[in-house]
């Protein structure tokens, strides 16, 4: 058996970036016993708003590490405000987050610099827009970091897809001498493209207020597999921009659903997002549990959308109640179904289904289902 000696991992790891407006942002993590705090804690002068966005896409970044590793509390710090559109600094944040709990290992004495940013960190992707400025001062921090000591340090980022030149279309990460340009994080530890990994799906669900503003809002549910398993289900399901509200009865709903698969625990990382993350109710449920069954490979995917209401009081027994709104919710989704859609209702709700309704669908090219259980579509 191979054991890693905690004393190599640093308490406290620094990491540089870029501003649009050649300022140099430090950004400073630390790790400490969590002792049942949050995982990750952010910190921006004057700027909350910053703060809570880098603490998301840090925990977006690590939907794609292999192994779930919560018994920590990372906290982040930065030394600057950078303006509020400002995102490049966003790669030097995911990885001081990851060195300091030694991945990969931060070399002593060597300074990193780190300019990219992504909307899609869940995936691993990394991209960016690098200005002149931001490019030169990248390959200044290169330059400066070169010389004897550099040449015995050993490598922080060498991945494949190396270049000596910054790229405007991914990230940057100077030091050892170079400027390395990745396009996704596998590349830090020579690995593929982590997103071929990730499976993710949508699902979509009524979003009804009573007004013209009624449409179908979507979820999305991204999975990666784990090598070992997670310790706790909840710790492992993510759902940023939601109320910690939202974000307890999503955790709570998908770890009683995945009861009802038997196998369905300890084995996967997830990533749970809104196209509208404001709206009131549980009537995506039945909507996040296809999505969430999809993705693990537990149903058969449909030629267009799923398209479900319904929530549960016990969907670790995978059963599917009904939900308020019914007449406005039937109308909308008729209205908006189209071919190859699969139509999931509660199964309380078929023998008030309006006339016409299933023959509409049809009509349309979709499919409809009135189920009390999952599993039994």
């Amino acid at each position: 058996m191979t054991s890693i000696s905690t004393s190599a991992v640093p308490t406290n790891v620094e990491c540089r970036s870029i501003l649009a407006d050649g300022r140099t942002l430090t950004i400073t993590a630390s790790r400490r016993p969590r002792a049942n705090r949050a995982d990750v804690k952010c910190t921006v002068p004057n700027a909350p708003a910053i703060a809570e966005h880098m603490q998301h896409i840090v925990r977006l970044a690590r939907h794609t590490e292999a192994r779930l590793d919560t018994r920590d509390q990372v906290v982040l710090s930065m030394d600057l405000t950078p303006s509020a559109n400002e995102r490049d600094w966003e790669l030097a944040a995911v990885l001081a987050d990851r060195m300091v709990r030694g991945l990969p290992p931060a070399a002593p004495g060597r300074q990193l610099t780190a300019t990219g940013g992504s909307d899609t960190w869940h995936l691993g992707r990394v991209n960016g827009t690098l200005h002149s400025t931001v490019a030169a001062a990248v390959t200044t921090a290169a330059t400066s970091a070169s010389g004897p000591a550099a040449a015995a340090s050993p490598p922080v980022a060498r991945p494949a897809s190396a270049a000596a030149a910054v790229s405007a279309r991914g990230g940057a990460i100077a030091g050892e001498g170079e400027t390395v340009h990745i396009t996704h994080l596998g590349a830090l530890s020579g690995h593929a493209d982590p997103s071929a990994a990730v499976s993710t799906v949508r699902a979509w669900f009524p979003l009804h207020s009573g007004g013209i503003n009624d449409t179908l809002g979507w979820l999305e549910v991204s999975v990666f597999p784990l090598q070992a398993p997670a310790t706790a289900e909840e710790d492992s399901i993510a759902a940023p921009g939601l109320d910690l509200a939202a974000q307890q009865e999503i955790r709570q709903t998908l770890v009683a659903a995945r009861h009802f698969d038997g196998k369905g625990l300890g084995r996967w990382r997830s990533v749970v997002r809104f196209g509208q993350p404001r709206f009131q109710g549980g009537s995506y449920q039945l909507a996040l549990v296809m999505a969430d069954r999809l993705a693990r490979g537990r149903e058969f995917v449909p030629r267009g959308r799923i398209i479900a209401t319904g929530c549960s009081s016990a969907w670790h027994a995978g059963r599917v109640d009904t939900v308020d709104g019914r007449e406005p919710k039937l109308e909308l989704i008729l209205s908006q179904a189209g071919q190859g859609d699969r139509v999931l209702l509660p199964k309380d709700w078929q023998e008030h289904l309006p006339p016409g309704f299933a023959a509409g669908l049809r009509q349309k090219g979709a499919s409809l289902a009135c189920i009390d259980r999952i599993g039994m579509i």
